[in-house]
């Protein structure tokens, strides 16, 4: 087993925060960026990941919409400024966002650019290098696109899209000059190793941003029956990448609440330095002023 993850999984808690912590802390201090998102286009994807309540292959009776109106991704803005995050993402569902999408984010983009109260992000999937170059002479700070897992384990989870796809769309995000947030789900049927290989291509990517999420088992999707990740491995997968990306920001998202429970404000000392507050893509978050509490209570610094 490789010497780093033999680490990850043997070395007594205590330990191992000890390290996570001073890394962490070497590099982001104590303070804990926040983010917002809004569902700005929900449902009807045709891919077929197995994780996502999304798609079109199952039947997980969400409420599906088109892209919101200008003035509604408006007010969902300012509701994220009012609530003090420094980050807030648009994002929508399916493989890519047509030409006419593309101008609307990018109109919502620039005003809020120019307003500077807060930096704004997108996850539109597959999208063209000139919508990139759009999105970024607007204004936009981060273009968001997962990698999920690694390369190896991808297909299990999904067929309708390849994985050098999605890798492709992120060196295409950097080469346009985007900070680029990319990570994973975890608690699909991975393991230790293809963990391992989704942290060392996104190091070698250089991304700037990895958001972490924990599967949530939606009912009605392919996972509905998998078991939710254990609090104790969830906090090592966060270890994890700590250790292999020091100075990377860490963002744990999407499953929070579910597989931490009431020990989640020890995602800092396991080394993540990030979190997203508020509602996730289908499932219910924690407020942001409930976050502020735990962060604040934690000995740690809301930004």
């Amino acid at each position: 087993m490789n010497e780093v993850l033999s680490e990850i999984i043997e070395t007594p808690w205590p330990l191992l925060t000890e390290k996570t912590r001073k890394i962490r802390e070497k590099h982001f201090g104590r303070e804990v960026e926040t983010c917002m998102i809004t569902n700005a286009k929900c449902g009807l994807c045709a891919n077929d990941c197995a994780f996502c309540s999304q798609s079109v292959h199952v039947n997980t009776h969400i409420h599906t919409h088109p892209l919101h109106s200008e003035q509604t991704l408006l007010r969902s803005v300012n509701e994220a400024i009012d609530s003090g995050v420094g980050y807030f993402g648009i994002v929508t569902s399916g493989s890519t966002v047509s030409d006419e999408e593309v101008d609307r984010i990018t109109r919502v983009v620039s005003q809020i650019a120019k307003s500077g109260k807060i930096h704004i992000c997108a996850s539109l999937g597959q999208i063209s290098l000139d919508s990139m170059k759009k999105l970024r002479d607007a204004g936009l700070s981060r273009l968001h696109h997962n990698l999920e897992t690694s390369e190896n384990f991808y297909p299990r989870v999904c067929t309708t899209q390849k994985w050098r796809n999605r890798y492709t769309t992120v060196q295409n995000a950097m080469h346009v000059g985007f900070e680029v947030c990319s990570g994973g789900i975890f608690g699909i049927g991975e393991s230790w190793q293809d963990r391992m290989d989704l942290a060392q291509v996104l190091k070698e990517l250089g991304v700037t941003s990895v958001p972490i999420n924990f599967l949530y088992p939606h009912p009605g999707t392919p996972l509905a029956n998998q078991p939710i990740l254990s609090s104790n491995e969830a906090l090592r997968i966060i270890a994890l990448f700590r250790i292999v990306l020091p100075d990377t920001s860490l963002r744990v998202c999407g499953g929070r609440p579910n597989t931490l429970k009431n020990i989640q404000s020890q995602i800092f000392a396991a080394g993540a330095n990030a979190l997203m507050t508020g509602h996730y893509l289908t499932t219910s978050g924690i407020t942001p002023q409930t976050d502020r509490c735990m962060i604040e209570n934690s000995g740690w610094a809301w930004k």
